[in-house]
């Protein structure tokens, strides 16, 4: 991150007798700004790189792919050996995932640290390894032993990370469905499931204290899904509509996503969490689905993550968090045959096993030619076309609560960090 604070001017400008106080506070801004786990998120896309599948291209062969559609953060489901290796030094930022099956071992803080040393400290600083996510919408599995373990289980591998020296590179967080919110409409009365505060306001807390991101999987394809003569189309896919005023505020919105994302901020404001940013984890749109999966096709697919991607690359916030800027990961970066579920489950990838686009989907900075239907700026150009690679099985699957549960849902995702202009300013 590159950081020019004029340091030296401020110091000297600083009165002797606050010296001491206003030290203290210099620390703990160079702290965040200059440690490997920097709070300061901009705007940026990432992609969700599953691997639920037997005919995906080897990890050094995806490198390229995923340059090629400027994506600077890559989310794993596991902390897969070979990817990590192949993405060394490329700059690009991961998080690494540990699934729900290990969260009963990971009670053990020797297991917790014995993971750590052997799925994350090998890898650093080569590999960015930015973040740990702890399960995958554990609180939204109706599994209450294991919504017990989470906590415990992200706080022995924070503990793990401080003993190693690694805990100012590596955070701890989870990634939770938009199920965990009880209401979502209108945006500005968000509050979470009550049957789930218990649990969900100790790990915000953790995660506060951490600097950690709070990730949210919101699928607004679900909602539409679920209620398609309801749900407007054009609302969901970023198209031009009339939208919903927030009675509550004022406040209009022309999209589901923003409006997932800010009642989920009112949530959050709701429990004593105002400062809190949110990262989207996982949203997309499949290319195709079975009969009664409505919406499930290439056209909705390109609609959707073309005019999401191309308001990340905007810088602009929600309606209610103008001045957030948006961290999104797209599910996914390939269609994956072995997942079980109905057919969209198997195709939200934006690739191919082969590399080839599985729609074509502009991208800013992206070189080649074709015309996107909606989008000229350019289309998806892999340099070349991938063949497969060994087959790759055991990746934690990703769940869907939102499924059966959308008008409780109000996806997050965005994230975005701790100011520290307003404090240099006053010294």
């Amino acid at each position: 991150m590159s950081v020019s604070l004029g340091l030296s001017s401020i110091i000297t400008t600083l009165h002797m007798e606050h010296f001491t106080s206003h030290l203290l506070h210099l620390s703990a801004v160079l702290l965040l700004l200059f440690s490997g786990n920097s709070l300061v998120f901009a705007s940026s896309v990432g992609i969700n790189y599953g691997q639920i599948a037997n005919n995906l291209p080897s990890p050094d062969k995806v490198v390229p792919l995923v340059k090629s559609i400027g994506a600077d953060k890559v989310k794993l489901y596991d902390a897969d050996p070979k990817v990590l290796k192949a993405f060394a030094n490329t700059d690009i930022e991961f998080i690494v995932g540990i699934g729900n099956e290990y969260l009963s071992k990971l009670q053990d803080p020797a297991f917790a640290q014995s993971w750590i040393k052997s799925n994350v400290q090998p890898y650093l600083p080569a590999t960015k390894i930015t973040s740990i996510t702890v399960g995958n919408e554990v609180l939204t599995s109706n599994d209450t032993s294991l919504s017990a373990c989470l906590l415990p289980a992200m706080q022995n591998l924070q503990t793990a990370l401080v003993n190693l020296k690694l805990d100012r590179q590596v955070t701890v967080t989870t990634a939770h469905s938009i199920a965990v919110l009880g209401t979502s409409y209108p945006p500005s009365a968000g509050a979470f499931r009550g049957d789930l505060e218990q649990r969900i306001s100790p790990i915000l807390d953790f995660i506060s204290k951490t600097c950690s991101p709070l990730l949210i999987n919101a699928y607004p394809f679900f909602a539409y899904q679920k209620d398609s003569k309801e749900v407007p189309l054009d609302y969901v896919l970023f198209q031009p509509n009339a939208g919903i005023v927030d009675s509550g505020n004022n406040l209009r919105y022309d999209n589901m996503l923003f409006a997932q994302i800010d009642a989920v901020y009112a949530a959050l404001d709701k429990l004593g969490y105002k400062d809190l940013r949110v990262q989207i984890s996982e949203t997309g749109w499949p290319s195709k689905g079975d009969e009664d999966e409505v919406g499930a096709s290439p056209e909705n697919a390109k609609k959707y993550n073309g005019k999401l991607l191309k308001i990340v690359k905007k810088k602009n916030g929600t309606p209610a968090r103008p001045d957030y800027d948006l961290n999104v990961f797209v599910f996914a970066l390939f269609n994956e045959n072995l997942k079980p579920g109905p057919t969209s489950e198997r195709n939200f990838g934006l690739f191919k096993p082969d590399g080839t686009p599985v729609y074509n989907l502009g991208f800013s900075g992206i070189s080649g030619g074709g015309n996107s239907g909606h989008n000229n700026s350019g289309t998806f150009a892999p340099p070349f076309i991938l063949p497969p690679g060994n087959p790759s099985y055991g990746y934690m699957p990703i769940s869907s609560a939102e499924r059966f549960v959308w008008k409780k849902n109000i996806g997050m995702r965005i994230s975005i960090i701790l100011s520290v202009v307003g404090w240099i300013s006053m010294v």
